[in-house]
């Protein structure tokens, strides 16, 4: 079997919940060792349950240590040692006090990369933030439901996935450079940076982002969700060659130019709700796709994974969502989740 891309490359984790398990369990995937310091007690995440805890820890080595103590701190420094880079997912506060940062740990080794994944940014305080938090501190939360509800948040943790991909490519990248140094991922931030052309409209044109019905998209017309004769349809037209094919198809005249479609938004969401009235969502999906158009008939999680087979992987006894990153010549080993400290380390029980 070819080995991973990763292959060789020490990580090591010190978190809980998503953000930064997720974020080594990709590097996991890609071939790395990644393992997993948990306290006396274990990742909070192993009290969710054990699914839970599986979708964001396979193919990981648990080691538990008390790094409160002087004899985890001694064993935290050998795998320091060791690592290429440890990814750290807890207070800024907690990650000086536990020595978890490049300045604390370089003497142990001037090559480790250590990731910071915080709320606020090391130097941004200990404010909690939780993922729905930070979707409501950042306007994603503004931007989300239709005009006359209320905000709205997704429901997945949008945040703290998006915190994790960021993070471990902010790790690679420091990796790849051949140097030690800190890493600072801010949720906050990360959040920001997603609402890239949003923001830029504010900040160069003054253009305030308001919330459209059916999620519509701000530029683009039609690109929302439309109600059809059975279910709901996702609909993307982005240019003049797209909307004429689906036109023709759905039996529409007029609004040739992107820039018409965008004036006469109200019009032309009117005129392609009542086309897409004549069938069944998943009717039209059958329809536009073999045309090119881009187009989904709404789903509910089961049945889109049951529509991707290819992404579920068995790790032990649990069936999972697989790595979205496809190397070719690669097929990664998906291991079980580890047992709270099944590689070894101290067990310290703090005292009350």
């Amino acid at each position: 079997m070819t080995p991973g891309p990763l292959a060789g490359i020490r990580v090591l984790e010190v978190g809980h919940i998503l953000a930064g398990p997720f974020a080594t369990m990709l590097l996991a995937d890609l071939g790395a060792e990644v393992t997993k310091i948990e306290p006396p007690g274990g990742d909070l995440s192993r009290q969710v349950g054990d699914s839970y805890f599986a979708s964001i820890n396979r193919s990981k080595r648990s080691v538990c240590l008390d790094l409160k103590s002087q004899e985890g701190q001694e064993r935290l420094g050998e795998l320091v040692t060791e690592a290429h880079a440890l990814l750290v997912n807890l207070k800024p506060s907690v990650i000086r006090r536990l020595g978890l940062t490049y300045d604390s740990l370089r003497h142990r080794n001037e090559r480790i990369v250590c990731v910071a994944l915080t709320g606020y940014g090391l130097e941004g305080g200990d404010d909690p933030a939780f993922d729905y938090v930070i979707q409501a501190a950042t306007g994603v939360a503004a931007l989300t439901g239709d005009p006359d509800g209320p905000p709205t948040l997704p429901g997945y943790s949008a945040v703290d996935n998006s915190a994790a991909l960021t993070a471990a490519l902010g790790l690679l990248a420091q990796v790849v450079s051949g140097r030690g140094g800190q890493v600072d991922v801010a949720l906050h931030d990360v959040m920001l940076a997603q609402l890239n052309y949003r923001a830029a409209a504010w900040l160069n044109e003054g253009a305030a982002p308001r919330r459209l019905p059916n999620g519509a998209h701000s530029y683009y017309v039609p690109a929302q969700l439309f109600p059809t004769a059975e279910g709901h349809l996702a609909l993307f037209i982005t240019h003049d060659g797209f909307w004429k094919t689906f036109a023709d198809e759905a039996g529409i005249d007029g609004f040739p130019t992107m820039a018409e479609r965008a004036e006469r938004r109200d019009e032309v969401l009117a005129v392609v709700t009542r086309a897409l009235a004549a069938d069944t969502a998943n009717g039209w999906e059958a329809r536009l796709r073999p045309l090119g158009i881009a187009v989904a008939a709404v789903r509910t999680l089961p049945e889109a994974l049951d529509a991707a087979p290819g992404m579920i992987v068995e790790a032990g006894d649990f069936r999972l969502v697989g790595s979205p990153i496809r190397i070719a010549g690669y097929e990664p080993e998906h291991r079980p989740p580890p047992r709270l400290g099944e590689h070894g380390g101290v067990t310290v029980v703090p005292h009350s």
